[in-house]
């Protein structure tokens, strides 16, 4: 009889969570008390969009995607890997959680690729090629939690701007071979709306064929596109369970939020 996978969970948080201490504490509480193996990972745009423009730099996006050159490079590595992660970090350590904070370049645990684009210049933006599952599992194995920020490496020296969602995705449909994997999106949103602008439209659950009806209609936009993209390969690559909802639903399963299956 064939063994059946042990269970872990993988949260990624953004948006106002991060930038609201009320929010993140409480899902950084919440998180901690998650039972069995998890990973956290965490984007941080806003934070670095500040730092950037009180340093006379100016944020440059396009589709919701950051521009990120040299000197845009040097604040989001300085802001995920040093200021939110470390804060991050020392929360869950106070929380009782043996917390490790990671890049993509630590462990050699995510290699990238500078992004590809014949029209866009997107600098140094990194696309996933391999996540390394064998230092991941081992620390894993040690009751430790990894807290991964959006910065992973080429395997040359370089590192990267890479989507939080993205390294989520990678980092969940990697382990899949292992564990049975839960990939929760966590933002300020009780889910995914129908309505961006009345926070009670909560779609309760979104599949492939919906997700292409909502997008004919407009209902699914801006970044919340790239999420759902996530989502959808996240789950192609054998990861069971992906839900997108507000920090109540690591307390509580049955909150309302958005179940994506394909």
């Amino acid at each position: 009889m064939k063994a059946s996978k042990p269970n872990i969970t993988i949260v990624k948080i953004g948006g106002n969570v991060i930038d609201d201490p009320v929010a993140l504490s409480k899902v950084l509480t919440a998180f901690s008390k998650t039972d069995g193996p998890k990973i956290l990972v965490h984007g941080g745009g806003k934070e670095a969009s500040k730092i950037a423009q009180s340093l006379g730099l100016e944020p440059q996006m396009i589709d919701g995607r950051r521009i990120t050159d040299q000197h845009m490079l040097d604040v989001v590595v300085m802001t995920y890997a040093g200021l939110i992660n470390k804060r991050i970090v020392a929360q869950l350590n106070a929380r009782q959680s043996i917390a490790i904070g990671f890049s993509g370049a630590d462990g050699n645990t995510i290699v990238s690729e500078k992004r590809k684009n014949p029209d866009i210049d997107f600098g140094f933006v990194g696309d996933i090629i391999a996540v390394n599952k064998e230092p991941l599992t081992k620390i894993l194995e040690q009751n430790i939690v990894p807290v991964f920020c959006a910065i992973t490496h080429d395997g040359n020296g370089q590192l990267l701007n890479t989507n939080a969602d993205t390294i989520a995705s990678e980092l969940s449909s990697t382990l899949s071979e292992i564990y049975t994997v839960k990939l929760i999106y966590c933002f300020e949103k009780q889910g995914v709306l129908i309505n961006s602008n009345d926070d009670d439209s909560v779609i309760p659950a979104i599949t492939r064929s919906k997700y292409r009806d909502l997008l004919e209609i407009g209902a699914i936009h801006s970044g919340m596109i790239p999420k759902l993209d996530n989502c959808f390969l996240a789950l192609s690559k054998g990861v069971d369970r992906v839900i997108i909802g507000n920090p109540a639903v690591l307390e509580n399963p049955n909150t309302q939020c958005t179940t994506i299956s394909l």
